[in-house]
């Protein structure tokens, strides 16, 4: 009985990071739409939770490589292996509600994979095992992780590029809105990719804590009630809107025409939808941020805000092993205390954190009537500073 309670919880908590996977991630798909002007704040989100409910059931490729490739199955089983899980979403969690706090797009990917490598390494450093498979996250996450954003950008830029000389005797009223019904088609194709590709991240994770509780072996095909629950609770998230992520990457890291808009999303979905066919976990962060750069890059005199770029750099240097200590932090202390009660004190920490975290955001809220306001990068600094202390 203990040991299905922990389960549960186990399962509460990985849909708790898809719901804050859909609102951190939301601004990929549908942050320069809303900057242009092309589609109104509130349809944005709905449009772009719909289409992530849809994408999250095309494919489990992803899924598989999280289940199979980034922990090691043979080495933890039952309750150690639940909890290594569980300490794992936790540093995903509390790393994806602090960057949203700061309106940081980070990646929620490396955040569930910072988490899970922290427990498991040092799970197995107490138990004489590796715990972690590191080739393959190598192979997987690392170097997908430092490409991905170079070749966004390269090709948004050229698309950019392509876009204007192309249009270049049209009408400026007639680009644009041309453009904006461009965007609204490739903005729907980036939230259909990002339903593929992370949906399939938790759906993965909870495999994990079946395989662990004994309900299946690693070899069973994900259950369709994961899959749905997954997918719901990432739309869902979506729909909330992520805001203070919205904001940053739509007024802050380039000041964004509607052409830029749609190269820069036919880019991040042509990257991410290939990136889920071959079962890569990708950062749709990184792709998307690379993609915006890329369309300052691509048109000639635009202002990209290195500033900003800088500070998403680091948040996304950092985004893996800090997540990590959390994560190792997690399992240290849920181990030490044993059992259902260890996982409970985690869990009770996780809400009072998250609860903090939403009550400060409070103060200085962002939401569809502001996201479009003119971006103050002299605020966005101290701001970011503040975020360090």
């Amino acid at each position: 009985m203990e040991e299905l309670l922990v389960l549960s919880i186990v399962v509460i908590t990985a849909l708790a990071f898809d719901f804050t996977n859909g609102f951190h991630d939301t601004g990929n798909a549908m942050a320069t739409s809303i900057a242009t002007g092309a589609l109104k704040p509130r349809a944005a989100v709905a449009l772009s939770a719909g289409l992530n409910l849809v994408g999250a059931f095309l494919s489990i490729e992803v899924a598989k490589t999280i289940g199979g490739d980034v922990v090691d199955l043979g080495q933890a089983h039952g309750e150690q292996l639940m909890l290594i899980v569980f300490a794992g979403l936790v540093g995903g969690i509390i790393w994806n509600l602090l960057t949203w706090l700061f309106g940081l797009p980070s990646s929620s990917s490396h955040a569930l994979f910072g988490g899970l490598i922290g427990a498991a390494l040092v799970w197995g450093l107490v138990n004489g095992a590796s715990g972690v498979l590191w080739g393959s996250i190598v192979a997987k996450v690392v170097l997908p992780a430092l490409l991905a954003p170079v070749v966004a950008a390269l090709v948004a830029a050229v698309g950019t590029r392509a876009i204007y000389r192309i249009t270049a005797r049209v009408p400026r009223r007639i680009e644009e809105k041309g453009f904006r019904w461009g965007q609204i088609g490739s903005a729907s194709l980036v939230s259909l990719a990002h339903g593929t590709n992370d949906a399939q991240k938790t759906m993965g994770v909870i495999f994990l804590a079946l395989v662990a509780h004994g309900a299946l072996t690693g070899d069973d095909d994900i259950p369709f009630w994961v899959k749905a629950a997954c997918a719901l609770a990432i739309a869902l998230g979506t729909y909330l809107g992520g805001w203070r992520v919205i904001r940053t990457l739509g007024k802050g890291l380039v000041e964004i025409g509607a052409p830029q808009g749609m190269a820069a999303e036919a880019s991040s979905a042509a990257i991410i939808l290939t990136s889920s066919h071959l079962g890569l976990p990708l950062s749709t962060t990184h792709v998307a941020t690379g993609s915006i750069l890329g369309t300052g890059l691509g048109k000639k005199g635009a202002e990209v805000r290195w500033g900003v770029a800088g500070r998403m750099a680091v948040a996304w240097v950092i985004t893996l092993p800090a997540a990590a200590v959390v994560g190792a932090v997690c399992w240290m202390l849920g181990s030490a205390i044993g059992g259902l009660a260890g996982v409970l004190v985690v869990f009770a920490i996780l809400v009072v954190l998250a609860l903090a975290m939403w009550l400060r955001a409070k103060r200085k809220p962002v939401n569809p009537d502001n996201v479009n306001e003119d971006w103050d990068e002299a605020l966005a600094a101290e701001v970011a500073e503040k975020a360090l202390v």
